[in-house]
């Protein structure tokens, strides 16, 4: 009795790990941000032409009436606003579209093949991942753009009927679907971007001022992929970009931010927090430096964008004095009391 119970509680054992288990990689598979993937894309063959002649009783020397074969389904990407990262795409490394039905007797055409639309986010770049050439830039929602294009169905016989050959016994092939390495590449859409060192807190007010729920705590690199919220202020909307802190020596691969960098270029602005009580940059034109020279680094279009300059945590009694000589310049604000986010969503509203 006592091996049995042994026996069960071991089976409950492992079967609740195995829960556990499956419970943590279906939320790392789902709560991945991925912005950047390859696959390949098959478009369908066209069908066979058909080999036939017409045969009734009444008719004795019926003519060919071989029909068409069907063509090859194409490979078709759409933009979705719906969509916000690749992952959906990122696990199906192989994309096939249908093949055309062959063609038959009586002048029958094959059926066309089934054509395989894959939804992307607004934003992504698609390339030829052999060559590097850029195809498209799918920046619209609901615009399509076709990757692969299928195969031409092959002719029947009934087509190459002449005086010389009354009954030809000819048909053509279908035509290959066009193969390709695709890469694709996401650029989040959005109008303004929140940049700045690490737990300067972008990630508060960007919940303070929109439903985004990123992850907020009082360490650095509390944000580690890029969010998007919606702000509505005073009948006019627009979207913000949150990208984890960037750091010096960002534009040499350190830190997370210069991999997210990416989803700021396409705005219209920049809103460039500092958090003046930062014990490692304590003083704010140093940090601000810091980041305008990493943003110039990275990409010098990104670095001419329209800034503002925000000094966060203005609840805490230490930064008046030190945001003292920055203030002229900058809109100071307190994300978790609300003071001053009124001015800075102004501000913005009347710049985008």
């Amino acid at each position: 009795k006592l091996s049995k119970k042994r026996q069960e509680v071991s089976k409950l054992k492992s079967f609740g790990l195995k829960v556990v288990c499956r419970q943590r990689i279906l939320y790392n598979v789902f709560m991945k941000f991925i912005d950047e993937t390859n696959f390949e894309v098959f478009a369908g063959d066209g069908g066979r032409g058909c080999v036939s002649f017409r045969r009734e009783k009444y008719v004795p020397k019926g003519g060919p009436d071989g029909g068409d074969g069907g063509r090859g389904g194409d490979v078709i990407l759409k933009a979705d606003e719906g969509f916000t990262t690749l992952l959906d795409i990122y696990y199906r490394k192989h994309v096939r579209a249908g093949k055309g039905g062959h063609g038959m007797g009586s002048q029958m055409s094959g059926a066309a093949g089934r054509d395989e639309v894959i939804k992307i986010p607004a934003g992504t770049i698609v390339s030829d991942a052999d060559t590097g050439e850029v195809l498209v830039d799918l920046t619209k929602h609901g615009t399509e753009f076709i990757i692969a294009k299928g195969g031409r169905g092959g002719r029947g016989n009934m087509h190459f009927v002449s005086s010389i050959n009354q009954a030809p016994r000819k048909a053509e092939p279908g035509k290959p679907g066009e193969h390709k390495n695709i890469h694709l590449e996401l650029k989040l859409l959005a109008d303004v971007g929140l940049v700045g060192l690490p737990n300067a807190g972008k990630s508060t007010l960007i919940s303070a001022i929109s439903n985004a729920r990123p992850k907020i705590a009082a360490y650095p690199f509390t944000t580690r992929v890029p969010y998007l919220g919606v702000v509505k202020h005073k009948g006019r909307s627009f979207t913000v970009a949150d990208i984890p802190g960037l750091i010096e020596g960002a534009h040499k691969g350190q830190g997370l931010g210069i991999k997210f960098l990416r989803h700021v270029e396409r705005t219209r602005m920049i809103v460039h927090l500092i958090d003046v009580t930062d014990p490692i940059y304590n003083n704010p034109l140093k940090s601000y430096r810091v980041i305008r020279e990493e943003l110039s680094r990275y990409s010098p279009r990104l670095a001419e964008l329209p800034e503002v300059i925000v000094l966060t945590k203005m609840d805490i009694p230490e930064t008046a004095t030190a945001a003292k000589k920055f203030r002229k310049k900058a809109i100071s604000i307190s994300a978790a009391t609300r003071q001053g986010l009124g001015n800075l969503l102004d501000d913005i509203v009347r710049r985008v």
